[in-house]
């Protein structure tokens, strides 16, 4: 079940009406949309405030008292369903018929290795551990919810959640952008131990060693 749908229906069509009303809603209005009291919005905003969802904007004059606005976060958009993957699995199968399998695979190791060099800056450091920690901080930033972890007696890096997961089910070929972006950052070539479509518990790389050039 999506995050939206564990909400109550009221706040769920708080939300929307707040994700149709880029400028933000006052209560007034939102008392209009969802047909309920003063009381019962402001409840609703005050816990949706609280989870992160939606925030107080600056008050707009009305010609009378200014009434504040309120508004979708990014936490609260990201609530509503994208389907990224059901698109980019389209585009990779017009890729492939027109480009074919090694042109497909040639396209995502240089888009992983234009988007690493550009974080290789931030991925320097005097030890693998080091390297591994700051790799892992990367990863994070792209919601891959990584973190490092120590394996027979070395720091590795793993991944438990898979940004291309659902895709790499029937595109395997997709996580040559993870390890194109992985080793154009760190220098090093990296060894892809685990992975979570293939049955494991995390996706775990390991530093290898450094890459020529």
């Amino acid at each position: 079940m999506g995050a939206l749908r564990q909400l109550g229906q009221t706040q769920q069509k708080l939300l929307r009406t707040l994700l149709a009303a880029p400028q933000g809603a006052s209560v007034e209005a939102l008392c209009l949309a969802l047909h309920v009291t003063h009381n019962a919005v402001r409840q609703h905003l005050s816990a949706l405030i609280v989870t992160g969802h939606v925030e107080r904007g600056t008050a707009r004059p009305t010609g009378g008292r200014p009434q504040a606005r309120y508004l979708l976060t990014q936490a609260g958009r990201e609530l509503f369903p994208r389907h990224y993957g059901l698109i980019a699995g389209s585009i990779l199968e017009h890729l492939y018929a027109s480009a074919g399998k090694a042109g497909v695979q040639a396209l995502l190791a240089s888009m992983g290795e234009e988007l690493g060099h550009a974080a290789a800056s931030r991925i320097k450091g005097e030890s693998d551990a080091a390297i591994a920690a700051r790799l892992a901080e990367q990863l994070d930033t792209l919601g891959y919810e990584a973190a490092t972890v120590k394996r027979d007696g070395e720091t590795q890096v793993e991944a438990y959640n898979c940004v291309f997961h659902d895709l790499a089910k029937t595109h395997p070929d997709v996580c040559r952008f993870d390890l194109a972006f992985m080793e154009a950052a760190t220098g090093r070539h990296i060894q892809h131990m685990e992975c979570l479509v293939r049955g494991g518990q995390a996706c775990r790389f390991r530093l290898g060693k450094p890459r020529p050039g």
